[in-house]
């Protein structure tokens, strides 16, 4: 199974899992501020799950794509939305500031 660590967390999870869903099963703290409210559940349309990833993931789609192209973020960014991401092997992820997760600065 592969290992996913965040927030100074590290968990198992199946193989192909949704990123979104197993950090917040594991309550991991995956938006910043009021986006934790105001986000669109997985649809990809939002971008405020925007984290980069190290490790063995799917390739971006194209809702992954299209949002991280469009501003507050910046498509040459090495940045994944969360919900439209699939763990294939062991992953860290880091997350940060901004409300979108856009900023420069580590949240974790």
């Amino acid at each position: 199974m592969p290992t996913v660590s965040a927030q100074g967390k590290t968990f198992e999870c199946e193989a192909g899992a949704n990123l979104r869903k197993v950090l917040l099963a594991h309550g991991v703290d995956l938006y910043n501020g009021q986006s934790t409210v105001i986000n669109c559940r997985s649809l990809g349309t939002c971008g405020t799950c925007a984290v980069q990833i190290e490790g063995e993931v799917s390739a971006p789609n194209w809702k992954d794509k299209t949002r991280r192209s469009l501003p507050p973020h910046q498509a040459d960014r090495n940045l994944r939305l969360a919900c439209q991401t699939q763990v294939l092997g062991d992953v860290k992820v880091t997350k940060y500031d901004g409300f979108w997760g856009q900023g420069e600065t580590v949240v974790w």
